[in-house]
């Protein structure tokens, strides 16, 4: 089959030959129609984030398509349905095997394009805030970087659910985005400190759950707004990952729960009772409208390496989606 590869010299991508995936009993094999970039795939790309023990070496977390082949232990799937799914690697791919657990329905309203662009970002949105995070109607989340492809998710999640959200961002195009998104309050770090506008519109009580893919550059300023019993989950150390001066009588006094959190590196049960969780509480809302994948451009496969420089430069708002037609 064809998949997309790395020059290892150049580090661009290039599309070749790869052997087809061999599914087990309980997984699917999927024929390919769209995928969708994380900023995993670039730190594997230059060779800093390796896939587990096992999996395919071809980029890829997530993608959608069509089922080809069921194994024998396979009862909820059959050859012919459209599905999307998280993975541990392999999306660039004109197939993918799937364990049949991780696998979501898609809903008719949505291409293969938009479905694509669904499983990291709100799977990692659900499994941080409500799961991790113990979000509660009513409460208040900080989600850091949104103009990218959590953040639409996140916001979207939290306010179905009866929460309220405020949004950093580096520019005020990304703020304006994730008001459209439905957030409460967006913050441009580039000229605004986010504590201060946190706990202004919090009235000083703080945030309940902050989820952080910057690391250290906001450390500090994440503990001046977080509230009493919060909870900070960090999925990223896009800002650093060392923090001096830590006074460890705030982390008793106030209570406060300090996580650390990634998806990719879960056991194949682990990840499925995420998935099963998510479908029950949030995809019927794909069906009816009430939520919807944030695309922010579509490449075909010849232009791959177009869509990571575009994600290389922050550019996008919601997620890089690439049409999987070798």
């Amino acid at each position: 089959m064809k998949a997309v590869l790395v020059e290892k010299n150049t580090q661009r991508l290039f599309v070749g030959d790869w052997e087809n995936p061999m599914i087990g009993d309980e997984d699917i094999l999927v024929s390919t129609k769209a995928t969708a970039l994380n900023r995993a795939d670039l730190l594997q790309k230059i060779g800093k984030y390796p896939p587990p023990p096992g999996e395919s070496t071809v980029l890829g977390l997530e993608m959608a398509g069509v089922v080809e082949a069921i194994g024998s232990a396979v009862k909820q799937w059959r050859i012919g349905d459209r599905v999307c799914a998280l993975l541990p690697g392999g999306g660039y791919a004109a197939k993918v095997k799937v364990p049949a657990g991780l696998a979501l329905r898609i809903p008719d309203r949505l291409s293969f394009e938009e479905a694509a662009a669904l499983p990291e970002v709100f799977l990692t949105a659900y499994l941080n805030i409500f799961m991790l995070g113990g979000l509660q109607p009513g409460q208040t989340v900080l989600v850091h970087a949104a103009g990218g492809g959590v953040g639409p998710a996140v916001i979207q999640l939290v306010k179905q659910f009866g929460a309220k959200v405020i949004a950093t961002v580096r520019s005020d195009e990304k703020a304006a985005a994730c008001l459209g998104f439905g957030a409460d309050l967006a913050v441009n770090t580039t000229t605004d400190d986010f504590a201060v506008k946190a706990n202004g519109f919090t009235r000083d009580q703080g945030v309940d759950v902050i989820l952080d893919p910057v690391g250290a550059a906001y450390f500090e300023q994440n503990l001046q707004c977080l509230a009493t019993e919060g909870v900070l989950i960090l999925i990223g150390l896009m800002g650093g990952y060392t923090v001096a001066n830590l006074d460890l009588r705030k982390l008793m006094l106030r209570r406060w729960h300090l996580r650390g959190s990634t998806l990719r590196a879960l056991s194949v049960a682990r990840k499925t009772e995420i998935v099963q969780g998510f479908v029950h509480q949030f995809m019927p809302m794909f069906a009816d409208g009430r939520l919807k994948p944030t695309i922010d451009s579509v490449y075909d496969v010849a232009e791959i390496n177009d869509a990571h420089a575009r994600m290389e430069q922050n550019l996008n708002i919601g997620k890089i989606i690439v049409r999987v037609n070798f």
